[in-house]
């Protein structure tokens, strides 16, 4: 089985991503990894990506299909794949379409972790990180038995410059507008699964599970 996982920042797609794959023995495939799996490697395209990425600049389509063709063509996906972060824009999902059919492969389910915009924004805002050991805590949700200090090594939280409310808002609205389109477009395909991501991990679990058998 093939499944393209889509959600917006901070609805907890690399959970359920990891849940996924122990559930369904399937191959987790992100952008970052193909990325870096390509850099290590040192394809041709992998190169032409890193020198994008030292400059500072964006890396262009072409070069990130060639990318997830390279990534798709190899072996382990045949048993089937979850992929993560790609297509981003209605260009890239109709370089999907071509590279899965000229590998012979097909998606079977485009699932959507879905949660409201202010559910996300609650969460990156009250969330902190221990500057030691990289814990997680957040305020609301899973607060530190003393405030401001880890439970696991008593080092200090932060909260990361990215979970303000102004970049939050800002990142969601980038990602409302590029992914509406992708949204009508797998609709229209019949591939398309919305799932709600304000529910417990393991219920959200069970819902894409269910999903992909709907």
């Amino acid at each position: 089985m093939n499944i393209l996982l889509m959600g917006p920042p901070g609805a907890g797609k690399g959970t359920q991503a990891a849940n996924l794959v122990r559930e369904l023995k399937l191959k987790h495939i992100s952008t970052g990894d193909m990325f870096r799996e390509a850099v290590k490697e040192g394809t041709e395209l992998g190169k032409k990506a890193k020198a994008c990425m030292d400059a500072g600049q964006l890396v262009p389509d072409e070069i990130t299909v060639g990318i997830v063709r390279e990534r798709l063509s190899k072996d382990d996906c045949r048993r089937g794949f979850i992929l993560d972060g790609f297509p981003r824009t209605l260009p890239q999902a109709d370089a999907l379409s071509e590279i899965l059919r000229d590998l012979g492969l097909k998606l079977n389910r485009v699932l959507n972790i879905s949660v409201p915009d202010e559910d996300l924004i609650e969460r990156a805002v009250g969330r902190r990180i221990c500057k030691k050991c990289a814990a997680a805590y957040h305020v609301k949700f899973n607060p530190p038995k003393q405030e401001g200090v880890c439970d696991a090594c008593g080092g200090e939280l932060y909260a990361r410059s990215d979970d303000s409310y102004e970049t939050m808002r800002s990142r969601l609205m980038v990602y409302e507008e590029a992914t509406r389109p992708l949204i009508e477009y797998y609709q229209k395909a019949g591939l398309y699964a919305e799932v709600d991501g304000r529910q417990s991990i393991e219920k959200v679990t069970e819902d894409l599970v269910k999903a992909l058998n709907a």
